[in-house]
């Protein structure tokens, strides 16, 4: 069994102390001439990527997080902050591409195409696995769903990679998330059974959702408020 952390990290201290639960709001407001403004989003949907990116850029800063267990309000210089960083989660067009992808390929590998849990521990595994190991957390898209309507897209979800469990000898990975769904929760795990030849690739979260895929989004940092 080998184990890496990224020192100092864990959700308990380092991860924002209050729940994804946000009033229901627009997450942006657009402005438009002689009409006024036009929202956009509901943050009542979460704020998961913002939140995921918002803890790394608060810890790569070195700058502690909030002490607040209450979400932030809507006019607050944080909450602006998290909005700004969700859209950045996204990785508008490239991003949201990757979650529609991996949501319309089957669970399993089928004649000669890998399935979704292959793709992800096959291609993004060993990105995340790099990542930790340089002393990073990992941002994760998490795929929950499998679709092909672009709708469904709202039903996926992001976290925070910040350690791993691999035991070599049963092929299983423990990633150790700070989940924005689990606030302080230092136990929330993702099981990655890594497959051969033999044994199908799987992905469970055990007190999660459903996750069929994952991929390492395009996280680039961002000075805390």
């Amino acid at each position: 069994m080998s184990s890496v952390i990224v020192p100092g990290f864990l959700p308990s201290t380092t991860g924002f102390h209050f729940p994804n639960s946000f009033p229901k709001v627009p997450v942006r407001t657009v402005p438009i001439p002689h009409v006024g403004e036009i929202p956009i989003g509901d943050a009542s949907g979460g704020l998961c990527g913002g939140m995921a990116y918002g803890v790394r850029d608060f810890f790569q800063a070195g700058v502690p997080v909030p002490d607040s267990t209450e979400p932030p309000g809507p006019r607050t210089k944080l909450f602006k902050f998290l909005v700004d960083r969700l859209f950045d989660s996204f990785d508008l067009p490239w991003g949201v591409a990757r979650y529609f992808e991996l949501m319309q390929l089957p669970d399993q590998d089928h004649f000669f195409f890998r399935g979704a849990a292959r793709r992800a521990i096959q291609d993004e595994w060993p990105r995340v696995q790099q990542e930790i190991d340089s002393g990073f957390p990992s941002p994760l898209g998490l795929v929950t769903v499998r679709s092909i309507n672009p709708m469904d897209l709202k039903h996926n979800h992001q976290v925070l990679a910040y350690g791993y469990d691999l035991d070599e000898d049963s092929g299983k990975v423990e990633l150790r998330l700070y989940d924005p769904n689990r606030e302080d929760d230092d136990d929330a795990r993702l099981i990655l059974t890594l497959g051969d030849d033999e044994t199908d690739p799987a992905i469970e979260y055990p007190g999660g959702p459903t996750v069929r895929a994952f991929f390492r989004t395009a996280y680039s940092p961002a000075d805390p408020p």
